[in-house]
């Protein structure tokens, strides 16, 4: 049978117009760089993963991603880094280090050490008369303590954790912080505070050690970390910073590798087991990743994939998947933990205030290529 020959050169063109379609028109050949990043049973389309890999690496105004691992059913799917990192490269927490020190929380209240829905160890506060006796722990961990404080504010000098980590607080963190006063009920209000996880980092370090001396806090602090939860979990590679009274800056400067950081966001996924080892109570992950009652994308010390206030999303939550959490940090340090899709995604760079949300959405886009269950 003799074809029409309108009918030969359509199909002629179909292959490479399914090939345009699957890469978009305007986008380059993969290089064998991206393909070469992903790994051969990354549980997800390999060249969709490749193209959204290298996406993080490439696209403008996402600002610079300098590592990224994603990890599925505990196994490593892909990893790249840009020029001048790898996989020894010590990336800063900043406000990832929150969720870590409420998991140095919650195995001191699995060692009987804290209660959860008690004034917590704070000298200045336990005095006749001071309001601020009447702050819970889970207060604190839920950020409505109601101490007096700003975040990121202009000009920077005038804000709290500026003032705490930089100026007038940098030598004797916790002291700054604990003396601000209230400005809310304690459990009113959320106010998202670094200098509140160092409070939390202070109580730690005093259920621990009785002495004020600051090497022997920071020894304290330092050989829990890594004899509990860090060399368990195989993070080798992380470092802890104190201030000069010996506290933990729990808020903000922990350094660890991108796998590492990867690893911690499957330990969280695994609800606090490791290789069947629980380290921290499965209930107390719950709680890390449960709303808290002023705030309906925040935890306690961990952001949630849900119900954002107005214009205030770190997160894609339009998107899903809502049980996703997350560890966040300044200038975009990112660690997602979708429990559903056995999935860990943690991203290392520098992105300013604006490249942020298009950043994330690129992270969503890599979420999206795992089904949930």
């Amino acid at each position: 049978m003799r074809l029409p020959s309108r009918l030969i050169a359509t199909l002629a063109v179909l292959p490479a117009l399914a090939s345009c379609s699957s890469e978009g028109d305007s986008r380059p050949p993969l290089t064998k760089e991206a393909l070469a990043a992903i790994a051969q049973e990354p549980g997800a389309p390999i060249r969709q993963l490749a193209r959204e890999v290298d996406d993080l690496f490439s696209k403008e105004d996402l600002g610079e991603t300098r590592a990224l691992v994603v990890m599925h059913g505990g196994t490593i799917a892909a990893e790249r880094y840009a020029p001048g990192y790898g996989p020894d490269t010590r990336f800063v927490s900043w406000s990832m280090a929150k969720t870590v020190t409420a998991v140095l929380i919650g195995m001191l209240i699995a060692d009987g050490r804290l209660r959860l829905d008690e004034t917590p160890p704070v000298p200045r506060w336990q005095r006749p008369g001071d309001p601020r006796g009447e702050i819970t722990l889970r207060q604190l961990l839920q950020m409505r303590s109601g101490l007096r404080h700003s975040e990121a504010i202009d000009p920077p000098y005038e804000s709290g954790e500026v003032r705490m980590l930089f100026l007038d607080g940098r030598d004797d963190m916790a002291e700054f912080a604990e003396s601000q006063p209230l400005e809310a009920e304690p459990g009113s209000k959320f106010e998202y505070s670094s200098n509140t996880t160092v409070i939390l980092a202070d109580i730690a370090a005093r259920v621990l050690t009785r002495s004020r001396d600051p090497d022997v806090r920071r020894r304290a602090v330092s050989d829990y970390l890594h004899n509990r939860l860090f060399r368990p979990l195989g993070m080798n590679s992380m470092v802890p910073e104190f201030d000069r009274a010996g506290t933990l800056i729990g808020g903000s400067l922990i350094h660890g590798t991108a796998r590492d950081w990867a690893r911690f966001g499957d330990f969280l996924r695994n609800k606090g087991s490791y290789k069947g080892t629980q380290l921290v109570p499965r209930r107390w992950i719950e709680f890390m990743v449960t709303p808290s009652p002023r705030r309906g994308n925040y935890g306690a010390q961990t952001w949630l994939n849900r119900d954002p206030p107005a214009d205030d999303d770190p997160l894609f939550a339009t998107r899903g998947p809502r049980s996703l959490f997350a560890m966040i940090g300044h200038m975009g340090q990112y660690v997602l933990v979708a429990p559903d899709r056995k999935l860990v995604v943690a991203r290392l760079g520098h992105s300013d205030e604006t490249e942020r949300p298009p950043m994330a959405q690129e992270l969503a886009d890599i979420v999206a290529l795992y089904p949930g269950r």
